[in-house]
């Protein structure tokens, strides 16, 4: 997606970037990890596989990406606020990389041929390596990541529906919330595009994840499937309660940065 091609997110606990091509010789080395590739349901790839792996998330209209780094250094240490001057090149170089953060874009017609679609998201978060595991970046990232979508769901959703991935008449349903008859004269309004809500797959026996995402109010919608996977789902996606969780999280001085370097 390139709605965030050029913002970063910062905060006192982590620091999120768009995932651009100086990530990719790190996360290469991460996905060869036999452990990552099986939580991640993934297969290992080359180094030219991942670079374009890497334009396929900047460029597809249904892929939202953010690369997790460790925080800013701050300019007060009781505060922990992030600092607010210009990104430095070392800020997100490898050895400030934590993890990724992803969200999938993708259309539910529902089982009824009469009910109208609606718009998922599907999050997908990873934190590398052990040594950074259970050091709070996870939980940052997750709610820093669900704040900028739910302050810019619209943005992000236009963008999804004008990536040619999405037929004309899906476009029109969504816009109005109802199925219209062919015999039938439309007379719903228009309205701005929203998710219906979030939702995370988790293997059935990954407690920690499970744990977290329960924690900040995603609830089991289903019981394990055939790949052993849970999937929960978060419906209140208000701009009240993002706040709310990042402030009892202690995710403080949550705030958007230019993100100035460029392909």
């Amino acid at each position: 997606m390139l709605l965030n091609a050029n913002i970063a997110l910062s905060s006192s606990k982590a620091l999120l970037v768009p995932y651009s091509s100086w990530h990719v010789p790190q996360y290469h080395e991460w996905m060869k990890d036999p452990e990552i590739q099986e939580a991640t349901a993934s297969e290992p790839l080359t180094l030219e596989e991942e670079y374009n792996m890497q334009l396929s998330w900047r460029t597809d209209a249904d892929k939202l990406t953010f690369i997790v780094c460790r925080p800013l250094s701050t300019a007060s240490t009781t505060e922990e606020e992030p600092s607010q001057h210009q990104l430095q090149t070392e800020s997100d170089g490898p050895p400030n990389m934590v993890g990724d953060i992803n969200l999938f874009l993708r259309i539910d017609d529902g089982e009824h041929g009469n009910s109208p679609p609606k718009l998922l998201g599907e999050i997908e978060l990873m934190i590398a390596e052990k040594n950074n595991q259970r050091r709070g970046f996870g939980r940052a990232a997750l709610l820093m990541f669900m704040r900028y979508i739910v302050q810019y769901q619209g943005a992000i959703l236009e963008e999804f529906v004008a990536g040619g991935g999405v037929d004309v008449e899906t476009v029109r349903k969504l816009r109005t919330g109802v199925e219209v008859e062919a015999n039938e004269t439309e007379t719903a309004t228009a309205s701005t595009l929203e998710f219906d809500y979030l939702s995370v797959k988790i293997g059935k026996d990954n407690v920690r994840s499970l744990k977290l995402f329960e924690g900040l109010a995603f609830e089991k919608a289903s019981e394990s499937n055939f790949f052993g996977e849970v999937e929960l789902r978060r419906r209140d996606l208000s701009l009240g309660s993002v706040d709310g969780a990042l402030r009892k999280a202690g995710v403080r001085g949550f705030v958007a940065l230019p993100y100035e370097r460029t392909e």
